[in-house]
């Protein structure tokens, strides 16, 4: 271990030169993203909070597309408050952790319509916004306002956890990190820093083969001079995910189409569309007790195989029952016909679930693109 080629301490945490040396190689590797302002612009808050929302849990490729489309049918945030819930839903499609657009169109009538369409510039007032955690808040704060305000996400976090060489776990090690983030955080260019941060972690201080030779803060890093990188940030064991069972019901009208229904607001995939199903739960269904959940229908039979698909906290596993009812279709719900589904805000797992049913049936190829 070459310890002896370790900064002084008091050097470091100082973070004059870190945050120095940080915006000088963020001044000429800087990522142009759609959603960032160019150097000498004025950073637009509603493109901030609608990207970091956006990024949550999402990498940037996959977010690009869609804040693209977001901001050509809404350029403005009155347009996004105005618009409808089904609209915002099924144009969020794909990018999963639907409760972030029902936060998004709720905070942006929330900003519309208490806060005359302008977001508050401290990270404690944002907070107080539908969908805003710390780091969003510290985010829009430091981007959109200037406010000497961390933002620690998991970039920023393995960043921070080699550079200092933070042995302890994630997530516990998360109150350590924020401390030593606000400590480097610049009087000046707080938005840049918080950017060049984002920048370090996604492009050199990656989670495997991390580039050190070019990174800004290899003198300094402690797991790197250590030869410890590649190992940090450390991570509590995962629990094993319980594994929860269902039925979902393809109930088909006499003109073939399929009942849809919506989900409660609150709670997992709250105000989409869905297939009727019974609860999810642990312990297996046989088709008589599914039929007690069922909407009102006759002939009902379970389709071969099952629909498997992993949530954050949970795995889940759905058969699939077929059933008829009349002409007029009685249950509650929309009755939409198969090959208008992609119509309408079904979640990853509903559009896993109607390309099984229409595969069993040998109807029209519904499998989901994502």
């Amino acid at each position: 271990m070459r310890t002896s080629q370790i900064p002084p301490t008091a050097e470091i945490s100082s973070g004059r030169l870190l945050s120095r040396k940080l915006l000088s190689w963020y001044d000429r590797h800087r990522r142009r993203l759609p959603w960032r302002a160019e150097p000498g612009e004025t950073p637009d808050p509603y493109r901030v909070w609608l990207s970091e929302v956006m990024l949550q849990q999402t990498g940037v490729r996959s977010v690009e597309p869609y804040f693209e489309a977001f901001l050509a049918r809404w350029p403005r945030l009155a347009d996004l408050a105005a618009a409808d819930l089904d609209e915002v839903l099924h144009l969020w499609q794909g990018l999963g952790y639907y409760a972030r657009a029902r936060n998004l169109h709720a905070c942006a009538r929330t900003v519309t319509l208490d806060r005359n369409g302008r977001f508050p510039e401290e990270p404690a007032e944002l907070r107080q916004l539908p969908g805003i955690g710390a780091y969003t808040a510290g985010a829009i704060a430091a981007i959109a306002f200037g406010r000497k305000a961390a933002a620690v996400d998991g970039n920023v976090e393995r960043v921070l956890a080699r550079l200092y060489r933070v042995e302890e776990p994630l997530p516990s090690a998360k109150p350590r990190l924020w401390s030593l983030a606000e400590g480097l955080v610049p009087e000046g260019r707080a938005g840049d820093f918080a950017q060049a941060l984002m920048d370090l972690g996604a492009t050199l201080c990656t989670p495997r083969d991390p580039d050190c030779s070019l990174c800004p803060w290899a003198t300094f890093c402690r797991a790197h001079l250590e030869g410890v990188a590649a190992s940090l940030p450390r991570r509590a064991p995962k629990k094993q995910k319980p594994l929860r069972q269902g039925v979902a019901f393809w109930l088909m009208r006499g003109d073939g189409a399929v009942l849809l229904r919506r989900r409660p607001e609150k709670g997992l995939l709250g105000g989409m569309m869905e297939l009727p199903s019974t609860e999810w739960r642990e312990a297996s269904w046989t088709l008589a007790e599914a039929r007690l959940q069922a909407p009102p229908g006759t002939g009902w039979r379970l389709l071969d195989g099952v629909v498997r698909h992993s949530f954050t906290h949970f795995d889940l596993e759905l058969a699939v029952a077929m059933g008829r009812t009349g002409s007029r279709g009685e249950a509650e719900g929309i009755w939409v016909p198969p090959d208008r589904l992609a119509d309408h805000a079904l979640p990853t797992v509903m559009k896993k679930t109607a390309a099984h049913a229409v595969s069993g049936l040998g109807l029209l190829d519904l499998r989901p693109t994502r």
